[in-house]
């Protein structure tokens, strides 16, 4: 499967959190009807996503897991970081990863974030498993990159 074919899977996730979200705005529901609007929106999007993993992004990185916990979305990618060592990786690609992941995610899934849906991503290195970047998404970071 593409990398279109998942983010036509993760669009038509978000045309239903933006349903939900005119239903919230039409009715008042509690700080707890909507916390459990979100887990369920977040139990259903990661089982539908992970139906099709692994899935290569580019010619170095694949999606290789996306986990629901409570309100947040967590996506585990693994990196084919070549000669580079874990630690050259972090110290030489961290910023510019942070800044293209906060900007896609602020960008095409803008509606998740506005009901309170928090997105991680992790990256790993695909031979020694070892975490080298997490990077945290809140509707808060998307006014920050602006």
């Amino acid at each position: 499967m593409s990398s279109f074919k998942i983010l036509t899977i993760v669009l038509m996730f978000t045309e239903l959190v933006l349903a939900q979200t005119q239903q919230i705005q039409g009715k008042a529901l509690s700080a707890i009807e909507i916390q459990k609007k979100n887990h369920a929106i977040v139990k259903m999007v990661s089982r539908k996503l992970s139906m099709h993993l692994p899935q290569a992004v580019d010619q170095y990185t694949a999606l290789v897991k996306v986990d629901g916990v409570n309100s947040t979305l967590i996506y585990t990618y693994e990196i084919n970081t070549g000669n580079k060592s874990d630690q050259e990786v972090r110290e030489k690609d961290k910023s510019h990863m942070k800044k293209a992941v906060i900007s896609t995610i602020c960008q095409y899934n803008k509606d998740f974030l506005d009901t309170g849906i928090t997105i991680i991503y992790i990256y790993k290195n695909i031979t020694t498993k070892r975490e080298l970047f997490r990077f945290t998404v809140t509707q808060s970071e998307c006014s920050k990159d602006k």
